[in-house]
């Protein structure tokens, strides 16, 4: 029933993508959160930790296995959820398929998702000042994403044909700088009035770039086609 995101799988890669970016690389178990990307130590090659789970069951047999669905729909995005190794485990217990029903996991994963969004967009923007304090703290996340594990990071250049610092740097893509501006996005529709008339067109810049950057993530469109990260807009909130 384990599967883990850098094994060899049926699942396609457009579901493996948008069940990491929307449960943000996090354990969507209630009350866990596990982060699932982490590093062995500094100065080895790091690994990911994190299974993704049948809703309903994989295999007959298996917990929740509905005999209706066919293949293709069992591997895919709406019937997966990401859980750490201890809560797949636990889930998949003959004696708990009553406790963790189809309807239950369900629940799970959406309430999961909106808590990411909640989580990254929750506090209460009043003014300019606090808005773009807000946005500064993730921009400052994706920078450090990018500084320790992109491909110019040191340990990308100390190993550069290393399989796992390419599968964390996906991973980090997908749990930390997706889901970082998608609450950019959403505190500037939701606040976009804050900005002056002559700044409007940068904060336009940033949100079509990360609307861009995710269709590349997703590998809906070639990094070609990736708009560049605005420095305006970077200029724009620290200033």
């Amino acid at each position: 029933m384990a599967t883990k995101f850098t094994a060899l799988m049926t699942i396609s890669e457009k579901s493996i993508k948008l069940l990491w970016s929307n449960a943000a690389g996090r354990c969507s178990f209630p009350g866990c959160d596990k982060r699932l990307s982490v590093e062995q130590a500094a100065d080895t090659a790091p690994y990911t930790l994190g299974e993704m789970a049948h809703i309903k069951g994989k295999n007959p047999g298996s917990n929740r296995y509905d005999i209706n669905q066919n293949d293709g729909e069992r591997d895919l995005y709406q019937n997966l959820i990401l859980l750490c190794p201890n809560h797949h485990t636990e889930i998949d217990k003959p004696e708990n398929e009553g406790k963790y029903s189809v309807g239950w996991l369900i629940d799970a994963k959406s309430n999961h998702e909106k808590w990411v969004i909640s989580m990254l967009t929750a506090k209460k923007i009043m003014t300019i000042e606090q808005l773009k304090n807000h946005i500064a703290g993730l921009l400052s996340d994706n920078h450090q994403a990018w500084i320790k594990y992109g491909p110019n990071s040191i340990l990308a250049q100390r190993n550069p044909n290393s399989d796992s610092l390419h599968q964390l740097w996906t991973s980090e893509r997908l749990s930390t700088i997706v889901p970082n501006n998608r609450a950019i996005t959403k505190l500037l529709g939701d606040h976009r009035i804050l900005f002056t008339h002559n700044q409007q067109p940068i904060v336009s810049k940033f949100i079509s770039h990360a609307k861009s950057y995710e269709l590349w993530v997703s590998d809906d469109i070639p990094y070609q086609a990736v708009e560049r990260f605005p420095l305006e807009f970077d200029a724009l909130i620290r200033e």
